[in-house]
């Protein structure tokens, strides 16, 4: 099965993040691609306000795009039981020319794995014939492996106990000669077999598909003998009698297994230190696939499509490891590499929905009404209802169309959606900052960026210590140098900076002033990449 296009956007998504990813997914499937919508991170409620308000299923959660045990294991088509014969076994490894097979118990829980070489420290072994008793082998794998018969017996699954002889001597020499519970093998000579039954052996195995006489019926009833009838000689009938050993006999109990959520470069490790070929893959004990390590070296990589960003920082983890195809965003270019030329649409707006909405009708692909809605709120979100300074005439545009074909208007749901999203409600002061941070590379400083935006920005700016003692803890957990947290007004059109860390001169540097408290008002800023990260990054040059 084909791995799924991820359509995903950045960490902690926002509004835009999210609908994007749904609409374009959208759109690639009526394409003609696989796309599948992916988040990296929580919902945040303005966002859960939306996709309840039109009805949609949130994307599926992918935490990271490191590469998987289960996203390089084959199934496991060829396996063997325990109770099976070494012959079985050869006949599998010949038909499906392999070097190991899984030994799995009938609950399809992984007993051991045997391989080639197993059988082979087997035959090495076997110079000679040898007692059976250890070897766990039963009447019914004697059968089996000599294509024979049960003439005498009602018990074919006990198993056999004594030494293997080849009855070729003279009826008085065997009988001085072979022990009781052995195993006797011998062509058609009756004398001969009656005295090996005489001798208190536990089975009889008449080679050459000779006929069981009365007599020796009889014999071998009275002293609880089993008779085998095999139609090959009494040569090949001793060498396949080897090979009647069941599998759990010379099988590996200890195997080196994978989980399906161990990580390939972990797993990477392992292999080079146990340098096997293939090695299973268990869930709860049970063997799910197998995975071969010729197609570790190069495993197949995820598919993405990354839209409302374009830096590593602020992408899902082990984006590295991803294949990236396309890339759709309005934001500052950010300097991901990719290994082959890509399709990149990045336009100087207010929203990723409102590239996004053009690209439907550019293509003539109709947006559903749904998604109709998802986009509209992408492009109020991020342009805050049209008062940040992103806002181009191409967004309100867009919007005023998508709110036309939603059965929306935009005065009322902008301001519901807003307020849905203001209020902190149960959310942790940690929460409040994670709702939507991104993470920028300024100069030498590593800086988190969070934003969110309140009808009334009082209760968080009541808060603020607790906020700040937040934002000094995240960046020591994430080794930020600064922390800023943009409580954006909506109705005042202002946003007030709560900062932390580290670096927090850059702030004066870049604004001016340093506010009070750790908290600077700026009248007119709305926007984070256009009125925050600028000025910040012109303070790390000066």
């Amino acid at each position: 099965m084909a791995k799924p296009l991820y359509v995903i956007g950045h960490r902690n998504p926002d509004t835009d993040s999210i609908c994007s990813a749904i609409a374009y997914a959208h759109l690639k499937k009526a394409l003609g691609e696989e796309a599948v919508p992916a988040r990296a991170g929580k919902i945040n409620a303005e966002t859960k306000f939306v996709l309840d308000y039109f009805a949609v299923e949130a994307p599926v959660l992918v935490t990271d795009l490191h590469p998987r045990a289960d996203d390089v294991m084959h199934p496991a088509a060829v396996t063997i039981r325990p109770e099976d014969t070494l012959r079985e076994l050869g006949t599998v490894i010949k038909r499906h020319g392999v070097k190991s097979v899984p030994v799995v118990a009938e609950d399809g829980r992984l007993a051991g794995i045997v391989s080639v070489g197993d059988l082979a420290k087997r035959y090495i072994e076997e110079l000679e014939m040898q007692d059976l008793k250890e070897a766990g082998v039963t009447f019914a794998g004697v059968v089996s492996v000599l294509d024979g018969k049960l003439a005498v017996g009602e018990d074919p699954d006990r198993e056999v106990a004594g030494k293997v002889w080849i009855g070729a001597a003279k009826a008085e020499t065997m009988a001085r000669v072979i022990k009781p519970g052995g195993v006797v093998l011998v062509g058609n000579r009756e004398e001969a077999q009656l005295a090996c039954i005489a001798c208190g052996i536990s089975c009889l195995i008449v080679t050459g598909g000779a006929r069981v006489s009365p007599a020796v019926r009889d014999a071998a009833g009275a002293s609880g003998a089993v008779v085998i009838v095999t139609p090959h000689d009494t040569y090949t009938a001793a060498r396949l009698l080897n090979q009647s050993v069941p599998v759990r006999m010379v099988m590996q109990r200890e195997v080196v297994a994978f989980s399906p959520g161990d990580l390939v470069a972990e797993i990477k490790n392992v292999i080079v230190r146990t340098k096997h070929r293939n090695y299973p893959v268990v869930d709860q004990g049970r063997l799910v696939g197998i995975l071969d390590r010729d197609r570790l070296i190069v495993p197949e990589r995820e598919k993405v499509i990354l839209v409302d960003h374009n830096e590593r920082s602020q992408a899902v983890e082990g984006i590295e490891e991803a294949n990236i195809v396309e890339i759709i965003d309005h934001h500052r270019l950010g300097g991901l590499e990719t290994g082959e030329p890509i399709f990149i649409r990045h336009e100087p707006v207010g929203s990723t929905a409102t590239i996004v909405a053009n690209m439907f009708w550019h293509r003539g692909v109709e947006i559903p009404a749904p998604l109709d809605g998802l986009l509209l709120a992408a492009v109020l979100s991020d342009t805050v209802l049209f008062r940040s300074p992103t806002a181009t005439a191409k967004d309100r545009d867009t919007a005023r169309r998508l709110a036309d074909a939603a059965g929306v208007d935009i005065d009322s749901f902008g301001q519901a959606m807003f307020e849905a999203g203001s209020a902190p409600g149960s959310l942790s002061p940690g929460e409040i900052i994670a709702s939507d941070l991104k993470e920028f590379q300024i100069g030498e400083y590593r800086v988190a960026i969070a934003q969110v935006s309140v009808m009334d920005p009082g209760a968080l700016l009541a808060a603020r210590e607790k906020l700040q003692a937040a934002m000094e803890a995240l960046g020591r957990q994430d080794d930020y140098d600064l922390v800023v947290l943009m409580v954006t007004d909506i109705v005042n059109e202002t946003s007030h900076l709560v900062y932390a860390g580290q670096a927090t001169s850059l702030i004066p540097a870049a604004f001016g002033k340093a506010g009070a408290g750790g908290v600077l008002s700026l009248p007119g800023v709305m926007s984070r990449k256009k009125q925050v990260v600028p000025p910040l990054v012109e303070a790390t040059r000066g």
